[in-house]
């Protein structure tokens, strides 16, 4: 390719623009799809490979590959350029997908998908910071919003497009289905990123890399397992935790030494970059957590069938795209962002209080409309999120930036599910024994080793059923009593657990208000001087 003229950022400009924001918009769509479809596929896939106990490691190795590698990859396309880690987190994924559908274990799923995840941990950073190398901050609003949107849509298509996939075909094809998006996003990349090289010499901080990775691996780990196969205050729980906090000390006193640090630690001085990072984690525990529950809500209160599951979160979903593109486009428009946040912080804390308005008596429709509102507001502050920290700092720091945020808010999720598990599995427990009759007392013993979630499938239900039929006639009220229990048991866990989540959203909306507004900055921002204090030179030149 002949070389151009010595710039020094990743910025894409004229027509190719366009078709980078197609680009990114279809690998956003394509990879955030892939983890409902394959959820909607997994019963089928365990039936298949005969791996129930290995069941959570399908997820957990993508979500710890992905997750451990998203700092990597931001800092190196803030010095190398976004085109080389796209490409690679592209081909990665398209060969753990592949590689998955030729599965014939779970252990090799299990691989598969970890291979996947380390291509996933670019697709997840590159896009948005992408999108920051197409337009400046007071543009970038609306399409951050729409990038946001494209999320929410893919949420709602992929368990339909999963269960039609492994009813029709087959469950390998919810593998093979991410193939042909993949060399598209790929031609894509090649064709309208600019391929970036350093001007000078620049020392990669390997070092730091693999410290953060060995202390965020057990770290993951503690908080995958806890609650579920181990109790928080078990010794495996409290080594896994203090192990990984030693090593994260040791990666920060590292990272204050480096010449060019993964991290550097100036970075948290920035009052909107540890704000965003704060209201990062509680929104993404804020919504993980109802994206995980409301289902369990709605089928086993409200009676929806497993069937229709796939559809519940609809509403949430349709909420967030609304916000999205609102949010973005009125940021947009006047270039503030401090009232967006503050209405989007309230509109979180209506939406968890009437979640835990919600009983044993609530309907469908209050449920949906419910989801709406906290959808709005999560999808409100999300892109805002994103956003304001591309803007607190040099265009060259983007990557870097843009990238930690993405991490921890993917870690808010990972805290939110054992917590949430946790609360769910207790106050059943506890309601459970109040609630059932001194006469159904003797069955407790066959709920052994079942959590809430799993005496919801229609497998554990019919178990039930059968061991009540053998007492004839008086069996079936007996049974209709002992799932009234379970039922009233499941909303009372249920509601514990959202009042956990409404205290997130207050905390969230009270963050929102320690949020310090920059007017969103126009064409001048792609002129912006060097990274704040970290001792970096980031002067490239761009071949195109």
């Amino acid at each position: 390719m002949a070389q151009q003229e010595i710039q020094t950022t990743n910025q894409i400009t004229g027509s190719k623009k366009w078709w980078a924001l197609a680009t990114v918009l279809l690998t956003m769509f394509f990879s955030s799809m892939d983890q409902t479809v394959v959820s909607t596929a997994m019963p089928t896939i365990i039936g298949d490979l005969h791996g129930l106990n290995l069941y959570a490691w399908v997820f957990t190795a993508y979500m710890m590959a992905s997750s451990v590698t998203i700092p990597i990859y931001g800092k190196l396309s803030d010095v190398f350029g976004r085109k080389p880690f796209y490409l690679f987190g592209l081909i990665m994924f398209g060969v753990g997908s592949a590689v998955s559908g030729q599965a014939h274990t779970m252990t090799e799923l299990i691989w598969a998908r970890a291979f996947q995840g380390i291509g996933a941990g670019a697709m997840m950073s590159m896009p948005r910071a992408t999108v920051g190398d197409i337009f400046t901050p007071q543009e970038r609003g609306k399409w951050l919003g729409v990038v946001m949107a494209v999320f929410g849509l893919s949420s709602i298509i992929g368990p339909a497009l999963g269960g039609w996939i492994t009813d029709t075909l087959s469950w390998r094809w919810v593998f093979y289905i991410n193939l042909p998006f993949a060399v598209l996003a790929i031609f894509g990349v090649m064709g309208t990123l600019p391929k970036v090289r350093a001007e000078h010499q620049v020392k990669i901080d390997w070092v730091g890399s693999l410290v953060l990775v060995i202390g965020l691996i057990p770290i993951l780990l503690g908080f995958t397992w806890a609650g579920t196969k181990y109790d928080w205050g078990s010794p495996i729980e409290l080594t896994l935790f203090i192990g990984g906090a030693i090593v994260l000390a040791a990666f920060i006193l590292w990272e204050r030494k480096a010449i060019d640090p993964l991290l550097a630690p100036s970075l948290f001085k920035n009052r909107i970059f540890s704000t965003s990072l704060i209201l990062g984690v509680l929104v993404g525990m804020t919504m993980f957590g109802s994206l995980m529950f409301l289902p369990i809500f709605v089928q086993g209160v409200i009676g929806l069938n497993a069937q229709s599951s796939g559809w519940v979160m609809s509403p949430m979903m349709l909420g967030f795209i609304t916000g999205s593109i609102v949010s973005g486009q009125v940021m947009s428009k006047t270039g503030r962002y401090k009232y967006i946040a503050w209405l989007s912080g309230a509109v979180i804390v209506t939406g968890s209080i009437l979640l835990n308005r919600m009983n044993i008596h609530t309907t469908w429709s209050t449920v949906a409309f419910n989801m709406v509102v906290l959808g709005i507001g999560i999808g409100s502050l999300m892109p805002l999120m994103n956003m304001v920290v591309q803007n607190a700092f040099p265009y060259k720091m983007m990557g870097t930036v843009n990238s930690t945020q993405q991490f921890v808010s993917s870690l808010g999720g990972v805290i939110a599910s054992p917590i949430f598990g946790s609360i769910l599995s207790k106050g059943f427990t506890h309601k459970f024994n109040e609630t059932l009759p001194d006469s159904l007392q003797q069955f407790k013993s066959r709920l052994t080793g079942l959590n809430p979630q799993a005496l919801l499938t229609s497998q554990a239900q019919n178990s039930i059923a059968v061991e009540f039929n053998k007492f004839g006639a008086a069996g079936h009220q007996m049974y209709l009593q002992f799932m009234k229990a379970i039922k009233v048991s499941l909303t009372y866990g249920i509601q514990q657990l959202f009042v956990v989540g409404l205290v997130f959203a207050i905390l969230c909306f009270i963050g929102t208000f320690f949020l310090p507004e920059v007017k969103l900055k126009g064409k001048e921002y792609f002129q912006s001087g060097s990274a704040v204090g970290n001792g970096q030179n980031n002067d490239v030149k761009v071949d195109e």
